[in-house]
């Protein structure tokens, strides 16, 4: 694919995510987009984004669960980028207008104190690496109609991110186990959903491991301060207007959001 085709897809990616109005997936216009193709009109999705004045201040990392995959059939993780505005405090309702087709997850975000560069990033590093561990819920959106995605289809449109809430407690990792503690997640009162850590890639060390040494062999490095989210603990969960979510992590703490 030719540049001039990433920077259209990134533009229209961009003008989607800013009018509210889902697209038809771009593997159906282009059906031989590669995964590196994908990447391209992510970065020129990202650069409108950040020309608007946007700031980056971190990743996320999709797909890393067998409960996702199953969803979306897609069966390979991907990341995305994280910016200031996707942030959300547990206090601050998210305004449910400002999203397409949101669905909510429960994740462990990891806080690095330290840079990570790979290839070559063990789990090791990456807990050395670690400030903390949080509790957050990932608010992904897809600007895909009726989330009718490929592998592409999600990657160019940021990996389907749509908003941030974390917890409020810092954990150090190396005081809960990362794999076997559990999540429930509470929708309205109700629990929709459970998990455990090792479901994002046999656990969520795991999963950023696999991010820097990605980002790595695209010469990128992860920064000190950056907010990491490794991956959903389980399903899905759509939401709309009014809903009330609550995700609790063993050993770690527990996350509020609502929408408005």
């Amino acid at each position: 694919m030719e540049m001039s085709v990433y920077k259209k897809l990134g533009g229209v990616l961009y003008e989607s995510l800013q009018a509210g109005v889902p697209v038809d997936p771009l593997t159906e216009q282009y059906p031989d987009m590669s995964i590196e193709d994908a990447y391209a009109v992510q970065q020129h999705m990202m650069a409108r984004r950040l020309d608007s004045g946007e700031c980056i201040v971190g990743w996320k990392i999709g797909v890393t669960s067998t409960a996702v995959m199953n969803m979306l059939s897609v069966y390979q993780p991907d990341f995305g980028c994280l910016t200031d505005k996707m942030v959300f405090n547990q206090c601050e309702p998210i305004p449910a207008d400002n999203l397409i087709q949101p669905k909510a997850e429960g994740e462990i975000a990891f806080v690095l104190k330290h840079d990570l560069q790979g290839p070559g990033v063990t789990v090791a590093d990456v807990l050395a690496a670690t400030e903390g561990v949080m509790t957050c819920f990932e608010i992904v959106d897809s600007r895909i109609k009726d989330w009718r995605i490929k592998i592409q289809d999600t990657i160019a449109d940021n990996a389907s991110c749509g908003a941030l809430v974390l917890g409020d407690r810092l954990v150090n990792p190396r005081n809960v186990d990362l794999n076997t503690c559990g999540m429930v997640l509470e929708k309205n009162g109700e629990i929709v959903a459970t998990g455990a850590g090792a479901a994002a890639l046999g656990g969520p060390a795991n999963a950023v491991a696999w991010l820097a040494n990605t980002l790595g062999r695209m010469g990128i490095t992860m920064k000190a301060g950056e907010i990491v989210l490794s991956g959903s603990l389980a399903i899905m969960v759509p939401v709309v207007e009014g809903d009330q979510l609550r995700v609790t992590i063993g050993g770690i703490g527990s996350c509020s959001v609502r929408f408005s």
